[in-house]
């Protein structure tokens, strides 16, 4: 828990080499409280140039008057604002799924018409738990219990997390100690998406002290076992990997054999989707534990995965090629 503000120079130190910062608006507490500290930012007149926007999906009959209060904000605080509206059919499932994909599309395609090279978003602590918590059920690996990182590449940009250590609370502080309304979006209690589901079970964790900050360092040490195992991989790569064209791959088997089996698997499953298609990780799990028994009975082996053939020509070579199209019978 935060014991005060930090000041805006630090908090956003991240973002201080940035051209120009767009921030994603909703009208949520949580946006609405990084809208208030990024506008005090600006006022000490050392931030790069600054604009929100928000995203109207138009699901909702209020979501256009919700925007304009965006807007209004924004007026408030000195602090440019635009309004994107999501133009076309709408979807009639997984439609929190689409409408966060479109969403991002928008803010990207904004911050590039406008100049900006970060585009800056309100996720926090409580956010991070249910992310990896929705990981965990679909059985992520390691690299997937990291969470959302504070930031990364997208499409250009970089998006930046800087409050992903505040929990929802303090943001809600935020807002209520400079008198700056927000929305509650009606769709958080709606039990028939996962999200809200999930912030059923988070609560009932935390009462039993599985809060937030646990997931926080939980996160914190995956991202550097991650980071770890990537090195790990690339150094592999780079000793195993013979020769590559578009259409295959010779790997040095014995270098592979005597390799750490999670980077054996990263190495293959890399190779798989540069000339087929990314495999199920569950699918790659099963492809190497079949490929280490192979080498154990010091057998020949073959197998197809991700529209490729992987075949182990003999104890010293792996070859990866593109699956000859099947020839269907009438």
């Amino acid at each position: 828990m935060l014991v005060s503000e930090p000041a805006p120079a630090d908090l956003f130190a991240g973002l201080a080499s940035a051209r120009g910062i767009l921030l994603g608006l909703s009208g949520g507490p949580d946006s609405v409280a990084a809208l208030a500290l990024l506008a005090d930012w600006k006022q000490s007149g050392a931030s790069p140039a600054m604009s929100a926007a928000t995203f109207d999906h138009g699901f909702r009959a209020a979501s256009r008057e919700e925007a304009e209060h965006c807007a209004r904000l924004c007026a408030r605080l000195d602090i440019a604002h635009s309004i994107l509206t999501w133009e076309g059919d709408k979807p009639t499932t997984r439609i929190q799924e689409e409408a966060r994909d479109a969403r991002y599309g928008a803010l990207i395609a904004h911050a590039k018409t406008i100049g900006a090279d970060h585009l800056v978003t309100a996720h926090h602590a409580d956010d991070q738990m249910e992310t990896i918590l929705f990981r965990l059920m679909r059985g992520s690996s390691i690299g997937g219990l990291a969470g959302m990182r504070a930031q990364l590449n997208r499409e250009g940009l970089t998006h930046a997390r800087p409050f992903l250590g505040w929990r929802k609370s303090e943001l809600m502080t935020v807002c209520e100690a400079r008198g700056l309304n927000y929305i509650q979006d009606p769709s958080n209690e709606d039990p028939r998406f996962a999200r809200t589901r999930m912030r059923r079970l988070t609560a009932q964790l935390e009462e039993e002290g599985l809060g937030p900050e646990t997931f926080t360092r939980l996160a914190a040490r995956a991202a550097r076992a991650e980071a770890a195992l990537v090195e790990g991989t690339e150094r592999l790569t780079a000793e195993a990997l013979l020769r590559h064209t578009d259409e295959a791959s010779e790997l040095n088997a014995k270098r592979l054999k005597n390799a750490p089996a999670e980077h054996v698997l990263r190495l293959l499953m890399a190779e798989i989707a540069r000339i087929g298609q990314m495999p199920r990780l569950e699918q790659a799990e099963a492809l190497v534990a079949d490929l280490s028994a192979a080498w154990a009975a010091d057998t020949p082996w073959r197998s197809t995965l991700g529209g490729t053939l992987i075949d182990l020509k003999s104890d010293s070579v792996l070859v990866i090629t593109r699956e000859a199209p099947r020839k269907w019978g009438l």
